[in-house]
């Protein structure tokens, strides 16, 4: 077990959290259960209307690690997630939505295989819940490695991400509401070569009626928004990429288990 407390091998764990307080604490718990213990939390609430604060709060009054801020007007989760980053202070930076679970040793492994092959970018595969927390039996296979243009059609989950902000540096995202994470992604490449995969299954996506992930429709227009106007693709490698997604999907909604 890895638990060195200083800020060299300390990973900061963003997490934007916006009215959910059905869900909050057990992300946090899958936080405080991890094998590795050498983490700092940062939880920036996006103004919750409901409980989600006063959750936030009882855990970091039990926890040092775990430190809070509140924005001062809702602003989305890109917002949230930036603010999260200009706090954190730790040599790598991972990412963990307020929905979403972590296998205790996701950390563990993920970080020890990127300090065994010097990775600077990596994700692990992960399942899908329901919103109880039941799996459904789709998987999402980590690609071994993928640069830019594999990323292109390939999206890692936001909640198996870590990079390690002491070699390449933070990143910042535009203040778009839908598939921010994407285009942190695609910068991180723009810096370091490769993104690359951990085979085993090291986290779970919560899988919510009326989530703005669950939307398709809008993702489709969000793809066309980030290749042509922040990623300045070609109209016709935009396009392209939109009909790649949509096919993708069906095939996937055809298939029914893994992707």
């Amino acid at each position: 077990m890895m638990n060195t407390p200083t800020t060299d091998g300390r990973v900061s764990i963003i997490m934007p959290s916006y009215n959910s307080a059905e869900f909050i604490g057990q992300a946090i718990e899958s936080v405080i259960q991890q094998e590795y213990s050498n983490w700092k939390l940062i939880i920036v609430d996006d103004c919750s209307s409901d409980d989600t604060l006063a959750i936030v709060q009882h855990y970091a009054a039990q926890d040092s690690r775990i430190i809070w801020r509140q924005l001062e007007q809702n602003g989305g989760a890109a917002v949230a997630r930036n603010t999260a980053i200009q706090i954190a202070d730790g040599e790598f930076i991972a990412f963990l939505d307020s929905d979403d679970l972590w296998d205790k040793r996701k950390l563990n492994v993920q970080i020890e295989a990127m300090n065994r092959d010097n990775y600077h970018f990596s994700c692990t595969s992960y399942g899908k819940i329901d919103e109880n927390g039941k799996a459904s039996g789709r998987i999402v296979k980590a690609l071994p490695k993928s640069d830019y243009e594999g990323l292109l059609k390939h999206c890692p989950g936001n909640s198996t991400v870590v990079y390690r902000a002491k070699a390449i540096g933070k990143f910042y995202i535009p203040p778009i509401r839908k598939r921010n994470d994407y285009v942190m992604w695609l910068q991180i490449l723009k810096t370091t070569p490769y993104i690359y995969g951990v085979q085993e299954v090291l986290s779970s996506h919560r899988e919510r009626i009326g989530s703005i992930s669950s939307k398709k429709s809008d993702l489709v227009k969000y793809h066309w928004h980030i290749y042509r106007r922040i990623e300045k693709l070609s109209v016709f490698k935009s396009a392209w990429l939109v009909v790649y997604w949509i096919s993708k999907k069906i095939f996937i909604a055809l298939k029914g288990v893994k992707e």
